[in-house]
């Protein structure tokens, strides 16, 4: 039923830009398409209301809509966690376009970090097959090994919240590497991550912070050219200087019923959003 509602509203969307529409006109009305369907999938009812709390933070349908997400691409979302934005991925890519998620060894030691989320996320999707059933993994071993799928076969990759995590374990070369060999010519990396204008890389893990000029120079370095920059995460209510980090605040509160009420004032973390391009033509 997920899936027939997505459909239904694609196809009201392909039929309003027919071709009598002017070229403008018609690439107007496909982006607006577009932007319906990540809409569609973000008021879906599978969606808990914990996680529909947190789009006044994460702003799910004006950052996909910046990357220029369609629902015919083929992505591959980084290090999906819980799978926040994975249940909002999955049912607009379902019917014309392809999800591939990366993924510890859900079988792996469930004690280590990485591998029950691994593990709780595999069995989710196995649990509600009508909304992940056509979701596909990706198996990665860090450090060494970030293979994201054959080189050139991606439109586009996502990554929210992860990058402080490779610079903290010193892969973040690695991982940005792989993401550029993976998409085509043309294809995108949108990226979002708490971002702070004094951040030290050196601290990235006990902050989570990082500088976007110092984000944005790794992206280049794998040999993406930046595209385009948004606030549509921003919170300047973020003081960046909290005594657990990014974590301090909501979702996680590590400091527990600690000023915990300040906390929620401010909301989730100031974040950066970006996009890069791998260069050459689509």
């Amino acid at each position: 039923m997920i899936h027939r509602t997505l459909a239904f509203a694609l196809t009201l969307a392909t039929f309003s830009c027919g071709p009598s529409l002017p070229a403008d006109v018609a690439t107007t009305t496909k982006v607006q398409s577009d932007e319906a369907a990540i809409r569609t999938a973000v008021a879906m009812p599978h969606r808990s209301e914990a996680n529909r709390k947190r789009d006044v933070y994460r702003h799910p349908v004006e950052t996909l809509a910046f990357f220029g997400l369609k629902p015919d691409m083929t992505v591959v979302e980084m290090f999906p966690g819980q799978g926040w934005y994975t249940e909002i991925l999955a049912p607009i890519l379902a019917e014309h376009g392809k999800l591939i998620v990366t993924s510890l060894d859900p079988n792996g030691p469930q004690d280590k970090p990485g591998f029950k989320g691994a593990h709780d996320l595999q069995e989710r999707f196995k649990a509600q097959p009508d909304i992940f059933g056509k979701v596909q993994t990706t198996r990665i071993d860090p450090p060494e090994h970030f293979e994201l799928g054959p080189d050139g076969s991606a439109d586009m990759v996502l990554t929210f919240r992860s990058v402080h995590d490779w610079v903290r374990d010193g892969v973040a070369d690695k991982v940005f590497t792989a993401m550029f060999k993976v998409l085509k010519p043309g294809g995108v990396l949108g990226l979002t991550g708490h971002v702070s204008p004094n951040a030290d890389p050196a601290q990235a893990g006990k902050t989570g912070y990082l500088q976007e000029g110092y984000v944005i120079e790794l992206a280049k370095k794998a040999g993406f050219s930046l595209a385009g920059r948004s606030d549509v995460n921003a919170n300047p209510k973020d003081a960046h200087n909290w005594p657990e980090g990014v974590w301090t605040l909501p979702p996680t509160y590590r400091l527990g019923d600690k000023n915990r009420d300040l906390y929620t004032t401010i909301g989730e973390s100031d974040r950066m959003t970006l996009r890069f391009v791998k260069p050459g033509k689509p």
